[in-house]
């Protein structure tokens, strides 16, 4: 079976040698060969002889773990995703038939000498394209891990695995959930937007909603333990089913965004290539989108966090399934 795993490289600071040398790679013992290696249990000696102030067994697991998944568990023909630096794009690819590993001297500008060889795809993928629950698993703080999404990746890239496809008229809980959504009116959709802001963590959600307000709907300021704070302008647009949202309509929501804050277009629909081109253009504020199935993950992370009076009026309970 393929599996699908990711590898990052300290926050995307090497991403371009990993692509352009064609490999991932890991650091922690820069001075073994990990070469002959077969066994997790042979890493714990050579890593505590390499970091001999480790002292906790919880933070000596760890670490070896992830070596071990590197060195002993990624496959050949398995696929491994690097966010790429600037956090909104990821690379992807597959690991070169074995021996794939390499130890190497890092003479190309990384310092991670342990390697595997990969065969990375010409295209990359947007990060915001993929589901609510594979973005958080995109944000783990690991070096080293699985993907649980792995249809949804295959799904991505065009190689589900062989096997017997659902019927078309089989039950779909997003679109169930999005026809609930669909009967709430503009602005109990907008307030709803508003409740999911609060649910987030942004603190003073406010809906604006009026006639002449630039496409602004709600605002809304996260703030990040006292280390950051991001003020937040959104647009909340029901669109019927299998629409699209076009470049222009998110273009209007980034000239009402003021100096210094960011955007968010939430629609129960879906985004037009140039307009998720819009929403990242270089020199303008960014403008993260939401389409209607990362609406529906959203629901039901946040569902005991919306009121009882939308969780009646939307007609769902636990598990988002009709009452």
């Amino acid at each position: 079976m393929t599996n699908v795993w990711c590898v990052c490289a300290e926050f995307g600071t090497y991403t371009k040698q990993f692509v352009d040398g064609g490999y991932v790679a890991i650091g922690w013992m820069p001075n073994s060969d990990l070469s002959r290696v077969e066994r997790r249990d042979e890493l714990y000696p050579l890593y505590k002889a390499e970091h001999p102030d480790d002292t906790s067994n919880i933070v000596i697991g760890q670490q070896v773990g992830q070596i071990a998944r590197f060195l002993l568990e990624i496959q050949a023909g398995d696929y491994v995703i690097t966010p790429a630096a600037d956090t909104e794009w990821l690379h992807y690819g597959k690991l070169a038939p074995d021996p794939s590993y390499l130890y190497a001297g890092g003479h190309d500008g990384c310092p991670y000498r342990h390697r595997r060889r990969v065969n990375w795809a010409p295209r990359r993928l947007k990060r915001g394209d993929f589901s609510v629950p594979f973005q958080n698993t995109i944000r783990s703080s690991l070096t080293v891990f699985a993907i649980s999404q792995r249809e949804e990746f295959l799904g991505a890239v065009g190689e589900l695995p062989p096997g017997p496809r659902p019927p078309a008229e089989q039950y779909d809980p997003y679109r169930v959930v999005l026809e609930q959504v669909l009967e709430l009116d503009d602005k109990e959709f907008e307030i709803l937007v508003g409740h999911f802001l609060t649910a987030l963590g942004f603190e003073g959600s406010e809906v604006t909603g009026k006639t002449g307000d630039g496409g602004v709907d709600a605002t809304g300021e996260l703030n990040v333990a006292n280390l950051a704070k991001v003020k937040v302008f959104v647009q909340a647009k029901r669109y019927k089913l299998g629409s699209k949202v076009n470049a222009s309509t998110v273009k209007q929501l980034r000239q009402a965004i003021p100096f210094g804050g960011q955007g968010a277009f939430i629609t129960t629909a879906d985004y037009q290539g140039a307009a998720a081109d819009v929403a990242l253009e270089a020199g303008f504020p960014r403008i993260g989108l939401i389409n209607g199935r990362q609406l529906v993950d959203l629901l039901i992370e946040h569902w005991s966090d919306i009121p009882p009076e939308f969780r009646e009026r939307l007609g769902l309970k636990p598990g988002l399934v009709r009452t």
